[in-house]
């Protein structure tokens, strides 16, 4: 009876490269998946929601939520195919139509040795953080409608070229730019269109005379734990493989947020006097943030170096644009996750040099890996802040985007979904 059951195994179709699927990989991708999504819903909405008043709480929740549904359909009907099918020389500016709607799909297709199914989930929850991260800069005032319109006109005009740019393997990829996991393509990108909204809807109405403080700090502390331990999929995961090289991204993605939390920490404490709840899990952010592009390239003493860069660098930033500028980008989207992905592309190029305990940038030395980071990321800067102000202007226009002045005064949990995140006894 063995032996039949041997021959009608081998006559069985192998279905092409099931054989190849490696388990462990797949795994770790999944539930690298899962953590990146866990870091919208519900570690940003806490954040974000926590740092806004509290007329405003449900409002930024459901940002996050509706975000979180349309950009999953729109990146099935083609934006993923637009950036990850047909990539390389033949496609250096955009990919191809074959896979919109994924035609012809199957659990067997691979990419490496994962399913692409997989891969087409772990790069969603990618774009799905993206635009939910804009979302601080124009915290409190816009309408949700615009809200809707601009999130899905922005992941196509803006995060979708960019993204194959680096990762569909377009041009920036083919000159030999590093970003590891998102700092050019989600925090640069994100960073510059928060800031450009920020300024296209001005400022919350009493800003900057009248203090906003979160209305809610258990819940940003909250939220902010969440995000540190799904940041760990965020980086961890785009190795795509169960192994050591996931393991050291998850090691300096942590002694990054940990030093750029204590180097915040001891700013404020030098400056005002005591240290803040606030100040300590925003380097935190600041250090997750400008880790993600190098922490696949780079070794402990890099992460550490880089979360206290991170810490340093993105607490002036948050000074110089609220105090100096006084530009009210809301949640400091900008300061934190435009300036950190952006000093943190920049450091990948010295910290992933072996000198530097790195994995090395082969024949490559660091001041042309610099140039090369550095156009990488103003050619970002630049698509992000011309398109992001294109389509704010286009929709102020067609539909307004800011809600009217009593209507930002009573909050737009009440005015835009008729409920409120908490009810007076």
């Amino acid at each position: 009876m063995k032996i039949i059951i041997i021959l009608a195994s081998l006559m069985l179709p192998t279905w092409g490269s099931a054989q190849e699927i490696n388990q462990a990989n797949t795994v770790w991708v999944l539930t690298s998946t899962a953590l990146v999504l866990f870091m919208t819903l519900p570690g940003l909405s806490l954040f974000y929601a926590g740092l806004v008043r509290s007329k405003n709480v449900l409002s930024v929740m459901m940002q996050c939520f509706a975000i979180t549904c349309l950009v999953s359909l729109l990146w099935l009907a083609g934006v993923y195919s637009f950036v990850f099918a047909d990539g390389g020389a033949n496609q250096p500016l955009i990919g191809g139509a074959a896979k919109m709607f994924l035609p012809n799909f199957n659990t067997l297709t691979l990419i490496g040795d994962i399913p692409e199914t997989v891969y087409f989930m772990f790069q969603m929850t990618f774009a799905i953080i993206t635009p939910a991260l804009i979302v601080g800069g124009f915290a409190e005032r816009m309408k949700f409608s615009a809200m809707l319109w601009f999130s899905a006109l922005w992941l196509i005009i803006v995060y979708m070229p960019i993204c194959h740019w680096m990762w569909g393997n377009g041009w920036l990829a083919q000159l030999g730019a590093k970003d590891f996991a998102g700092g050019i393509v989600i925090h640069v990108n994100a960073g510059v269109a928060a800031l450009v909204a920020a300024l296209v809807l001005g400022n919350r109405r009493g800003f900057p005379a009248t203090a906003m403080p979160p209305h809610n700090m258990t819940m940003v502390v909250t939220g902010a734990g969440m995000l540190w331990f799904g940041w760990f999929g965020f980086n961890g995961g785009s190795t795509l493989k169960a192994d050591g090289s996931a393991g050291m991204a998850i090691v300096v993605t942590h002694l990054a947020a940990a030093a750029g939390s204590l180097t915040w920490m001891a700013i404020e404490w030098l400056r005002y006097g005591k240290p803040s709840v606030l100040g300590i899990v925003t380097g935190m952010v600041a250090g997750l943030g400008t880790i993600t592009p190098a922490s696949g390239f780079v070794g402990p003493i890099g992460g550490v170096a880089i979360g206290i860069i991170a810490g340093a660098v993105c607490f002036s930033a948050t000074q110089y644009v609220k105090r100096v500028l006084k530009i009210d980008d809301s949640l400091d989207v900008f300061p934190v996750h435009g300036v950190g992905g952006a000093v943190g592309s920049l450091l990948t190029a010295v910290f992933a040099a072996e000198s530097f305990g790195g994995l090395g940038l082969g024949n490559i030395s660091i001041a042309h890996q610099a140039v090369v980071q550095i156009l990488a990321v103003c050619v970002t800067a630049l698509w992000s802040a011309v398109f992001s102000y294109l389509i704010l202007k286009l929709l102020e226009k067609l539909i307004g985007l800011r809600v009217s002045a009593d209507e930002e005064v009573e909050g737009l949990d009440i005015v835009l979904h008729d409920e409120t995140g908490y009810h007076k006894l």
